[in-house]
């Protein structure tokens, strides 16, 4: 029974550092695209204001709306590798729990 405490204890501990890690590396993920994203919207804004017709304006919106498109693309494609990998590491320590607790057939 204690051995058996002491493994839910450990995989509970283990969780939890697999846990903070991926949730870390969400946060900084996040943080690095709004940068990149307000980065992104001033150029644009600076590129709009000193665009000296109307066309050039629509080019410089069209390219940039493309651009944040293609960006916010990718960031969800990242951030979806990172919560999986998040799911994983938290689930890891339990995965010997289960191979016990299911018979074998």
């Amino acid at each position: 029974m204690q051995k058996m405490s002491n493994a839910n204890v450990d995989a509970t501990v283990q969780s939890f550092e697999g846990v903070t890690k991926a949730t870390q590396a969400i946060a900084t993920e996040i943080a690095d695209y709004t940068k990149r994203s307000f980065e992104s919207g001033t150029k644009t804004m600076e590129n709009l204001l000193g665009a000296k017709s109307l066309d050039k304006a629509i080019e410089v919106q069209t390219e940039s709306a493309r651009a944040a498109y293609d960006n916010y693309v990718s960031e969800v494609t990242q951030l979806g590798e990172l919560y999986s990998d998040l799911a994983r590491e938290a689930f890891k320590p339990y995965q010997g729990f289960v191979a016990r607790a299911t018979p074998a057939k």
